[in-house]
Parts: C-alpha cells; sequence; structure tokens
C-alpha cells in the first residue's frame, strides 16, 4: 500500500490535495516544511512550532548534523525527534546542497566527495552509503537521495554530467537503504535545460522512490526559469507519489508551484527573514525598520490569527527590532511561519472545495510590496 494518496484534484490543473503517512504522522499536503537546520526552527520552540503555527513537519539538515554534534550521538540519545523534542515527522536532506554551497575545498569524484568542515576545517567524506547510514542513524521520517546539486550557471556538458552523476549516486543511496520504517525520495536534477531535466526525471523514475523532488532551483536562475521548470516537469513527476520542490520559496512561488501540482516545500525564507525585521502579509511583505511605524498601533496583519499578531502592534514590533530585542525574532518568526502555513491551509480547503483557481486569483492580485 503507497504511503501518499491523492484526495482530490483541481478540475483546471495538475494541483491536488492529498495525504502523505508517515512514521510519525499524517501530513496533509500541499505543506510547508519549516527548515530546522541544526535541529532547531531558528527563534522559535518545538511546542510553538506544533500548537501556534500547527507545523506538520520540519526539515534538519544531515550535512550540519553529521558536523556537530554527530548522528552517532543522535542516535545513542534516541534518534532526532527525541533529540529536538518534535513528535511530528521529520524530513532530512541528503547533505549533497550543503556540501555545494558551504564546503571550502570540496573534490567530488565517482564515489563521493570530500570537503573540509566550515566549522574547523576538519576533512571529511560523503558518499551515497554513508548519506543515507547518517539520515537513518538520525531516525527521520524522509530521508533524500544523495545527489550533486548542479551549480547555476552551468553549460549543457556540466549539467550533463551532474545529472548522470546524480542518477548514479541515486541507485547507490536506493541500495543502500537498511530500514523499512521511512520513505525515501529521488532527486531530478538537469538545472534549466528541459532536455535534461528530461533524461534526470526518467532515469530517477526507472529507479523506484517513494517520491520525487525537483532539486537544483533558486539557486540564481531567477524566477522565470524556475517556473518554467516547475510548470512543465511538476506535472511529470509521477502522479502516485508526493512531489518536493527543494528549497523554494515565496508566497508566491508556492502557489505557482501547488498550481504545477507539487506537494511539499521548505525554504530558510520565513524564518531568517524573520530575523531580518521583514513580515510577511496579505498584502505582501512589511519591512518593520521603516520609520513610518515608530508609532503605528495596527497589528502586522489584521487578518492573521498568529501570537504576534493578536497581542503586539507594528510599532512595538518595530522598538523590538531597533533595540535589537531576541524577541523580535522570536515574534517576527511566529508571524512568518504561521502566515506561510495559513497560506497552505487556505490552499488546501480551496482545493477541497473545487476553488483553488479563484484562491490564487484573489491571494496574488492582493500580494503587493509595501515597502
Amino acid at each position: 500500500m503507497s504511503a501518499f494518496r491523492i484526495i482530490k484534484r483541481d478540475s483546471c490543473g495538475p494541483a491536488r490535495l492529498g495525504e502523505l503517512q508517515t512514521g510519525h504522522g499524517v501530513i496533509s499536503t500541499p505543506c510547508f516544511m519549516p527548515v530546522g537546520t541544526k535541529a532547531t526552527v531558528k527563534a522559535i520552540t518545538p511546542k510553538q512550532l506544533a500548537d501556534d503555527i500547527e507545523a506538520q513537519i520540519v526539515l534538519a539538515n544531515t550535512y550540519h548534523l553529521f558536523l556537530r554534534p554527530g548522528h552517532l550521538l543522535i542516535e545513542k540519545l534516541g534518534g532526532v525527534h527525541k533529540f529536538m523534542g518534535w513528535k511530528g515527522p521529520i524530513l532530512t536532506d541528503s547533505g549533497g546542497f550543503q556540501v555545494f554551497s558551504l564546503s571550502a575545498l570540496r573534490r567530488i569524484d565517482e564515489d563521493g566527495v570530500t570537503f573540509r568542515s566550515p566549522i574547523d576545517g576538519s576533512s571529511h567524506r560523503l558518499t551515497p552509503e554513508s548519506s543515507i547510514a547518517i539520515q537513518e542513524a538520525l531516525g527521520a521520517d524522509i530521508i533524500m537521495a544523495f545527489d550533486e546539486c548542479t551549480p547555476f550557471p552551468a553549460t549543457s556538458a556540466q549539467a550533463l554530467a551532474s545529472l548522470e552523476l546524480t542518477a548514479r549516486w541515486a541507485e547507490r543511496s536506493r541500495r543502500a537503504r537498511q530500514r523499512s520504517d521511512n520513505l525515501l525520495f529521488g532527486i531530478v536534477q538537469g538545472g534549466t535545460f528541459p532536455e535534461l531535466r528530461r533524461l534526470s526525471l526518467e532515469k530517477t523514475v526507472a529507479l523506484g522512490f517513494d517520491g520525487y523532488a525537483l532539486g537544483g532551483l533558486s539557486v540564481g536562475e531567477g524566477s522565470a526559469a524556475m517556473y518554467d521548470v516547475v510548470n512543465e516537469f511538476g506535472p511529470q513527476l509521477p502522479e502516485d507519489a508526493p512531489r518536493y520542490l527543494m528549497g523554494v520559496g515565496t508566497p508566491e512561488d508556492l502557489l505557482v508551484a501547488v498550481a504545477a501540482g507539487i506537494d511539499m516545500f521548505d525554504c530558510v525564507m520565513p524564518t531568517r527573514n524573520a530575523r531580518n525585521g521583514m513580515y510577511f502579509t496579505g498584502s505582501g511583505p512589511l519591512s518593520i525598520k521603516q520609520a513610518r511605524y515608530c508609532d503605528d498601533p495596527e497589528p502586522i496583519d489584521n487578518l492573521c490569527d498568529c501570537y504576534t499578531c493578536k497581542n503586539f502592534s507594528r510599532a512595538y514590533l518595530r522598538h523590538l527590532f531597533m533595540s535589537k530585542e531576541i524577541l523580535s525574532s522570536v515574534l517576527a518568526t511566529i508571524h512568518n511561519l504561521r502566515f506561510y502555513h495559513l497560506l497552505m491551509a487556505g490552499m488546501r480547503s480551496a482545493l477541497a472545495g473545487g476553488e483553488f483557481q479563484l484562491f490564487k486569483h484573489f491571494f496574488l492580485r492582493g500580494y503587493k510590496g509595501q515597502g
């Protein structure tokens, strides 16, 4: 029996309402995963994530937890769920993107990647086999095949070599799997080249995974190029498996991708922007550092039901940010994550009621920059 089922399809396009069964609960899709890089979502507690945000699943980072404190320590202490105090599902990435984006002096060969830690400069190695072993030691519900993230810009030849290596590593990742209580997702690469994306998709699907991700996007290619890939290849990912768009994105990105049939998302944007004083609202992003908010008695968003909007004015939130108070990051993170989860809940409700296209139209029409 498949872990994923489609409850309802949009009559006007590929968008769909679904459910994904995991060892730590059922996830309603489409869904957004807050990023808990080092087994913590910055500036918010697991209880707040569950109770205030109503998050269904969080993402933890294989690369960072491998380097510190170490997957074997986390395994010894009962696994990543117990370690971080989160009772819901957890997805771990493979470490491929972090090797690409963070590691100095990395060396890629057929077997894997050798790299130096950004923490202390020590040398480490990741292979498809060790990445899977680390993720299984952590005890994640959803794990990712080890891939090479295609850089941008890249030539067609570079993207081809990268996707072929990713395909070989995907096969090894699949063979390395030891546990049966998790779901393993494969990753489609190929840059912004349609013919290479198609080739990567064919190779990945042929291996047979529990879910499929579009990787290597939101790495500098721009929204138009990303939307071209998502709109063409989102609907081509297997219909009966969850579809995951990695590292994306803005509220507009999420709506466009759900319309293309994507089910799962993660991104640091709501939490990182929160720490920089940027709030998401139904009218667009709001920068609380603007002087015009110094005496503004209104909440961030009158339509938001989060703790921040129920209790605090823009004037107070600006005061916290300008004073560099820790509470500024906490309250902004609560709001931004709740905004994202309300957006996803709105999309699910609209899909259930057969009104997704109408929901998308009205949200995008109202979403504009405030400054």
